[in-house]
Formats: C-alpha cells, structure tokens, sequence
C-alpha cells in the first residue's frame, strides 16, 4: 500500500491501522507514522526494503520485515539471462529478424562470455546463486564485499576499485541504503574498460547514472543490463538511444511462482505478527526491537 492509499481514508479509522503490506515504489514516509499511531509492522514485499524507512520505524517502534531467500533463485537466473542477452546482444538480434534486416545480409558478430572474468558487487544469498551460475560457465568469477566469506571458493577483494580493475563484466547486487549511494562511479566504470559490461539487479541509486551514460557514449564501456533505475518507472530517457543496453522493468523476481511466494511470505508475516506476534523473516535493523517485545 502506497501513502496515496491513505488519503483516502480517514483520520478516525487510520488510528486502527496497526500493520502495513507494501511493495515496489511504495515509500512509508515520515509523516505517515505520525498518522498511524496504533502501527506495529511493515511487511515489505521483496528483498530490498529502503522504501520502508526503516529508521523512522524504529523510532516509532514499529517492525519490518522483507521476503528474503524465497525469490534467489529467480533472481540469479535472471542475471544470466540479462548478462548474456547484453554480450550476445539478444534483444538487437530479435529485432534483425523482426525488421526484416536479415534479408539485407548476415547479423553482426557479437562479443562473448568466453575468457572474461566476472564480479560480483554483493555475495548474499542471491550473489551466492549467482556465482554457483556464472562458474558453470568455466569463468573467473570474483567478488567484493564488506569482509570475506571462508565458506565460499571465489576470491574475494576488498577494494572495489581494485576488482574493477581486475575484471571486465561487473554484477551488482547491493541493498540500496545511503552506504551504497552511487557505490558505482565514474572511477569504477573506467577501470571495466572498453570491453567492459555492467549488469545491475540492486537499486538504482547504487549506480551513478549520468557518469552510466557518459561511459556508454563514449565508448568507455562496451554494454550493459539494467533492471533498475533511479527514476522508477520514470527512467532517464537517455538511456532508450543505447542499443546496447538492456533494459528490464525491475522484473528479475517478475516470475509468477516467485511473485506469489514472495506475497505469501509477506502475508505471512503481517498476520504472523498481528495475531501470534511471530516475525518470520524480520530485516536485521529490527532485531534488536523485536526482542525487547517478545
């Protein structure tokens, strides 16, 4: 449910409001929790729950939870896809046929997966699936996180900067949060080089978008795959003259047997806290206050 939605309610009834269902583009705002003063929980749908704003919940005491792990695979099967869909440049060989430009002479060869080293920004849950995938490929894959993970065999770099310059197809898979704000800069898209492809699942605020396209115009960047943007479902324009660039309507989850596992779960949890104070999946900022209620 969208703040929207509350407008049309009203003030008596929204003192009964004690949980909140939301997804997407959805944004619980500070004044909100002000309006709803009996709240209790937030129940995200999907993994990333900036939107939630978390920290004005806890100000209010108010939990929220997110639907972790049950859409990981959905996910990582879809950085493939796109990965792939960018070097092989699928969606411009669909429209050679659809335009009837193959009668003109053969497609143009394409760029490929053999030989390059992957990256992967993130190794959660989906970043884990997404290694398992892309290593099936017989590829270097690598990773850069916070701090190592000694249950997983990629090497890992510390330094962002650093795996850049190491590899040359970056995966991006970060919550978005003011710690990951235009994580990927000018600098870092530099150091891909002219081969060099970006593929990002996190949020679009992760990515700076116009040092994004300066690198696709000028040939500093070979491609890229994008599922999220900073303006949704409003994106930059700029972006529609690059064919090179896959673009997908924030769909990597977008499967209707990932979807409605992803409701469930949710749903799960709203009525779990509401009628047995039971959080199945709570986001780890809440632990703390979750514990103090139970």
């Amino acid at each position: 449910m969208s703040e929207d939605h509350f407008s049309t309610i009203g003030e008596p009834a929204l003192t009964e409001v004690r949980g909140i269902l939301r997804q997407g583009n959805a944004v619980v705002r500070t004044q909100l929790f002000e309006r709803l003063p009996e709240l209790e929980v937030i129940a995200s749908v999907g993994v990333g729950y900036d939107a939630a704003n978390v920290a004005t919940a806890l100000r209010h005491g108010v939990l929220v939870s997110n639907t972790p792990g049950v859409l990981d695979a959905e996910v990582a099967d879809f950085a493939v896809a796109v990965l792939l869909a960018a070097i092989r440049q699928i969606p411009r060989a669909d429209a050679y046929v659809r335009t009837r430009e193959w009668l003109n002479g053969p497609f143009h060869n394409t760029a490929t997966l053999r030989g390059r080293t992957v990256g992967l920004v993130g190794i959660g849950r989906i970043g884990e699936q997404v290694a398992k995938r892309i290593s099936a490929f017989d590829v270097e894959v690598v990773y850069h996180s916070r701090s190592p993970r000694c249950d997983l065999p990629w090497r890992h770099f510390p330094s962002l900067s650093s795996m850049a310059g190491h590899v040359d197809t970056m995966i991006v898979i970060v919550p978005g949060s003011p710690a990951t704000e235009r994580l990927i800069t000018a600098e870092i898209l530099h150091r891909l080089g002219p081969s060099g492809i970006l593929v990002n699942l996190s949020r679009g605020s992760v990515v700076d978008e116009a040092a994004l396209l300066q690198a696709l115009d000028s040939g500093a960047l070979l491609a890229a795959a994008l599922d999220v943007f900073e303006n949704e479902p409003a994106i930059n324009e700029a972006f529609l003259a690059f064919q090179n660039v896959v673009l997908t309507p924030h769909t990597a989850s977008g499967s209707a047997h990932t979807r409605k596992a992803m409701w469930q779960l949710a749903c799960d949890n709203l009525t779990g806290w509401l009628e047995n104070r039971t959080l199945l999946t709570p986001v780890p900022e809440v632990l703390g206050l979750l514990k103090s209620m139970n």
